[in-house]
């Protein structure tokens, strides 16, 4: 990829404070962006990620609500006026079963995980530039291989993937691209999140890893790369795509 792929343009990551969307604003940044707007709902988070890179604008907003969705689009408006790609990673996995379920929790997923990317997609939509702009939405492994105690999040990732294709058709006209990455195991936050302690989380990743292929799980910056390879303006014809990026866990049946 060339070192400046995205020279000039305005980038939006939402959940860039950390894991996959912190990746992905630094990696946007040192392509060239002009201003990568990192959404999140920690505004410590989004500091330190800002303090790493000139061009990152740290916006502390709650997309799953359309005041949130509001910051980001006059975010937008101050810092170029057009936006060129639109990353939808912000998202959250908990823990489902059923014998357990919380309504709370549920909605909790289904809102960040399905509501934000729809609020925030509508709310841009008039910023997005026509044509030439991307969406990159951070989709997962189990939208389409589900899991067991995770019915909720995989329910909220197979419709990133429907959002994926439909937007896709849908924004086609407009010459505005639309596609997502599926990741199976990534090293980020989100284990400690659920509760696990470091230990735990090295032994799930020293157990999953034994049924991976290629023999470990993602870094967040391995993901990222696919991210920025998808915006980037040289795939013109790239869209509605759903690129699963999980060391062969898919083709290992498991």
């Amino acid at each position: 990829m060339p070192e400046k792929t995205f020279d000039g343009r305005t980038v939006v990551v939402t959940g860039g404070g950390t894991g996959i969307g912190r990746a992905a604003a630094l990696s946007f940044a040192a392509l060239g962006a002009a201003s990568v707007i990192v959404t999140g709902r920690r505004k410590e988070r989004l500091d330190e990620v800002a303090e790493l890179h000139p061009a990152i604008v740290p916006v502390t907003a709650d997309v799953t609500t359309r005041e949130g969705a509001r910051a980001v689009a006059d975010a937008v408006s101050t810092h170029g006026g057009a936006l060129d790609v639109l990353v939808h990673n912000a998202g959250v996995f908990r823990f489902t079963p059923l014998s357990a379920l919380d309504a709370g929790t549920a909605r909790e997923v289904l809102d960040t995980n399905v509501l934000g990317p729809v609020l925030l997609t509508a709310e841009l939509l008039p910023l997005l530039r026509s044509p030439g702009a991307a969406l990159v939405l951070v989709s997962s492994r189990g939208g389409h291989n589900p899991g067991v105690d995770s019915s909720l999040y995989s329910a909220s990732k197979a419709a990133v993937d429907s959002f994926t294709r439909s937007w896709a058709a849908e924004l086609a006209p407009r010459g505005i691209r639309v596609n997502a990455v599926a990741p199976g195991f990534v090293r980020t936050e989100a284990y400690a999140a659920n509760g696990l302690g470091p230990e735990q989380v090295e032994g799930l990743f020293a157990g999953v890893a034994a049924t991976i292929p290629l023999g470990r799980v993602a870094e967040a910056d391995e993901v990222a790369r696919w991210l920025t390879f998808l915006a980037d303006p040289a795939n013109a014809l790239v869209t509605g795509q759903v690129i699963t990026v999980d060391g062969g866990l898919d083709i290992a049946g498991s």
